[in-house]
Parts: structure tokens; sequence; C-alpha cells
């Protein structure tokens, strides 16, 4: 067994998705280097802080908060891509733990009933797989036992890439994207959206208005990054 675990170690050397360095046995996804300077957001206020503030005047949500800070090149657009594309599952399981050990105390998801992922179209799902976010969210409801629920939403359009679009652009892309099923199911809880980054905050912001036609609900929103912009 150790001369097949040193062999694949030659042959297929686990990489650094930061540096591109191999990594040591002990290290998993990033290198310790990588690790400690990945740009953590560290927000305390969970309903007054940069992630809150992107949706106010556009759509009520109780509170808001993202793990990790998203710029062009940085350590977490490599994760998210590893993520996203290359069918790197574990990471979002990894990002999910982390993310749930600085958030310990627990106060965060106190008094939330389920988690629902922002869906992906069938059509991604059936060529990647899997939705993104699906590992990230299951860390998160293993450890603080809270169900996710999979079908509340769903995404009925093929949208191309958001990426280069300013948020009025995306926000009529992804009009009427999202159909809300089994509502009953959500009537007078409290949800935590998740989703992968939050750039202009379209596609939370059309989940959102969405999932509000549920009879008193209240809803959070989560993301493993969010862009700041200057």
């Amino acid at each position: 067994m150790r001369f097949l675990k040193d062999f694949f170690r030659v042959f297929y050397p686990k990489i650094c998705v930061g540096c591109f360095n191999e990594l040591l046995s002990s290290e998993k996804i990033l290198c310790n280097f990588c690790s400690n300077d990945l740009p953590l957001l560290e927000l305390d206020d969970h309903s007054n802080n940069i992630v809150t503030n992107s949706f106010f005047g556009r759509i009520k949500i109780e509170k808001a908060i993202s793990f990790l800070s998203f710029h062009k090149k940085n350590t977490t657009q490599k994760l998210i891509h590893e993520l996203k594309y290359n069918g790197r599952q574990e990471i979002g399981t990894s990002l999910g733990l982390w993310f749930a050990e600085n958030q310990k105390d627990g106060t965060f998801f106190s008094n939330i009933d389920y988690i629902i992922p922002v869906p992906i179209h069938p059509k991604k799902m059936r060529k990647r797989g899997y939705n993104q976010v699906s590992s990230f969210c299951k860390s998160l409801s293993e450890k603080f036992n809270i169900p996710v629920l999979e079908k509340v939403l769903t995404r009925g359009k093929n949208s191309s890439s958001q990426t280069s679009k300013n948020r009025l652009e995306r926000s009529k892309t992804i009009e009427n994207d999202f159909t809300l099923n089994h509502s009953e199911e959500i009537k007078n809880k409290h949800v935590l959206l998740i989703d992968d980054v939050i750039t202009t905050g379209a596609t939370i912001e059309a989940c959102c208005k969405e999932l509000l036609k549920t009879p008193n609900l209240r809803i959070s929103v989560l993301s493993i990054a969010f862009t700041a912009h200057t």
C-alpha cells in the first residue's frame, strides 16, 4: 500500500491550487503558505457589512456574509474555477468545513431553518454532473444540522456566462430565470440562500424575488466569495 502511495505521489503529485507547487502529504488543496495567505472576509456584523449593504434598496434580506474576497487571478478565483469547472467538489467540502470552523459560535446559523443552494440549469447539471455549491452546502448542513432543500428553486434558462456583464446586463439576463416549487415547505421559515460568488448580486436578487412569493418568508444570504467593487 505504501509503495502504491509513493508511486502515485511521484507520477501524479498533488498540486497546490494557489501556487501550483507540489503539496506535502499533510496538505490538502492549498499549501500552508497559500492557506495562510487566503483573503478571508471576517465580517462579525452580519446585518451591516459590505455583503449585506450591497443588497440595500434592492431586496429584503435579514443578513448576509461571505467567506472569501474574490478578484481576478487571486487564490479565491483559482479555487472557485477548480470547484466549478474541473470537478473538484472536495474544494467545496473543505471550504465549507473551514467556514464552519470560523463560525463555530453558530450565531449566524442559529435561527436558520433550511439551506437553499442557488440552482444551476439542468443542461449544466448534466454536463458538469453537480452543482458547484452543493458540497459547500452539505458541509454546513452536517455541521449545523440544517436540512438542504435543493428542489425549492429551479432554474429554467441556460444563461450564458455572467462574468463579463455589469449589474444591469446581468439583471436583464437572469430575469425570470428561477421558479419557486413546494413553497408550503418554507412558509413562515427562515432560509439561507447560498451561492458561489456574489459579484453584482443579480443572481441572488432574482432568487430572492421568486422565493419571497412565499408568505412570511425570511431570507439570509451566504456566498463562498464576494467581489468587492472599488
